[in-house]
């Protein structure tokens, strides 16, 4: 207090005086807090879901963008006759209410499947599926856990014995006549080739023409899953709200949209916790393969309660070192033959990495859309929550075996709360027609 002042008009002034002056300042780094600078709109940009490119062409899959065939498909997606015993569909992992995951460590079909079930949105802009990477198209992802014994576990000869009988008009408009499949001399009611034993001596005594006219049925099923597939996109969420708001300059509907922990947690995300080197993007994933150090899996326990050591297969998984290898010898991959494209068109296939320190023990980046609702985490489920896969990230362990493309975050508790705030508004409904995301009517 300057000398001379009256101490009880100097306590007076501050005592109304300071409430305002305390608002005022919290007011002023409030709207600190939602301000960003050119390099950090430019980093958001390219984040917002309106900078979502087109939808890229899939040449190996003539029938991609036919409204008929994503029509069949999604007819397909919700029929669980597609199975060996008539109750598991894709929409029994791929949940739409789910945003098309079921919520388990891993999927869950005639049996446990090795790995968790990822979303289906979006998954038409990645050049490969699987965790692993182990196919080059969602067609021929699409075919693979129909013949998978822990999933749909049935044979192709009974699914194309379903189309012939359930979906005849409409797959020989898109594809054309079926083969003669009333003829079970030729064409057995079980056959393919699976781990049935009855089914696969079965297909292997068929001709190798009619063996060829059922994988052609068997294939054009997954193209048409496929087609559906391809309208199950990403929407727009609070994330993006706030995205448009800071580009507009308009601070108001930042602030109402977004609280200070979860404008931190953004500045986080993009700056110093350099998420975005995986998480890029619109889709919030380079859709790439990256080794993260998990450690190796406890000991499982059986049915009855007791101990179960692990098999090999399941204390570690190598990942995209095995997935790129099943890729480049899959008949149903790129330039197979059944693929519609010319070679060409096939570039990721033909210049895909095969070997290599980076590949052992990696997966693939998944996408951060509504990754809130969508526990638990990585390859295997093992992450229940936000904050135990944030955890790992901070520390960042030593990877078992390759190298790990992690370094330690090394934030505080409180720094790792505003990430997890952030990444609860990375939400929003799938881009597509209601009608998409429920079985069609009864056939």
């Amino acid at each position: 207090m300057r000398p001379g002042a009256h101490p009880v008009v100097g306590r007076s002034l501050l005592a109304v005086l300071g409430p305002a002056l305390l608002a005022l300042g919290l007011t002023a780094c409030g709207a600190r807090v939602h301000e960003w600078s050119l390099e950090e709109q430019s980093r958001l940009r390219a984040l917002w879901i309106e900078s979502l490119p087109p939808l890229p062409p899939d040449p190996s899959n003539a029938v991609a963008d036919d409204p008929a065939a994503a029509a069949l498909g999604h007819a397909l997606f919700f029929e669980p006759r597609l199975s060996r015993d008539g109750r598991v569909s894709c929409a029994s992992c791929h949940q739409p209410a789910r945003h098309f995951t079921d919520g388990k460590p891993r999927g869950e079909g005639l049996g446990t499947a090795r790995r968790h079930t990822p979303s289906i949105v979006g998954a038409s802009y990645s050049p490969w599926q699987f965790w692993d990477g182990r196919r080059d198209s969602q067609w021929a992802q699409a075919i693979v856990p129909l013949e998978d014994p822990a999933e749909h576990g049935g044979d192709r000869s009974a699914y194309a014995r379903l189309i012939a009988e359930r979906y005849r008009e409409p797959y020989e408009a898109i594809f054309g006549p079926l083969p003669p499949l009333e003829d079970r001399r030729r064409f057995p009611q079980h056959a393919g080739p699976v781990a049935d034993s009855g089914a696969a001596t079965a297909w292997r005594a068929m001709a190798a023409a009619d063996r060829r006219a059922v994988t052609q049925v068997f294939v054009n099923i997954g193209k048409s899953l496929a087609a559906y597939e391809r309208r199950i996109q990403p929407g727009a969420g609070r994330f993006d709200t706030y995205v448009a708001a800071v580009l507009a300059g308009d601070r108001q509907t930042a602030r109402r949209t977004f609280d200070a922990d979860e404008a931190a947690g953004l500045r986080l995300f993009i700056g110093p916790a350099r998420c975005t080197d995986c998480h890029a993007g619109p889709r919030l994933t380079n859709d790439s393969f990256h080794n993260i150090g998990l450690p190796l899996r406890e000991s499982g326990w059986d049915a009855a309660g007791k101990p179960r050591p692990l098999s090999i297969e399941e204390l570690f998984d190598p990942g995209r070192e095995a997935g790129v290898i099943e890729a480049i010898e899959d008949a149903s991959n790129c330039l197979g033959p059944w693929s519609d494209a010319p070679p060409e068109a096939c570039a990721e296939l033909r210049f895909a990495r095969v070997d290599g320190d980076p590949l052992v023990g990696a997966f693939k980046v998944p996408s951060l859309r509504n990754v809130a609702e969508t526990a638990p985490y990585m390859h295997d489920g093992r992450f229940a929550s936000l904050a135990e896969l944030l955890q790992h990230y901070n520390t960042a362990p030593l990877a078992i075996a390759g190298h790990s493309d992690l370094t330690p975050l090394g934030l505080r508790d409180h720094e790792l709360s505003q990430i997890e705030a952030f990444l609860r508004t990375i939400d929003g409904a799938v881009s597509a027609d209601r009608s998409w995301l429920a079985p069609p009517a009864q056939r």
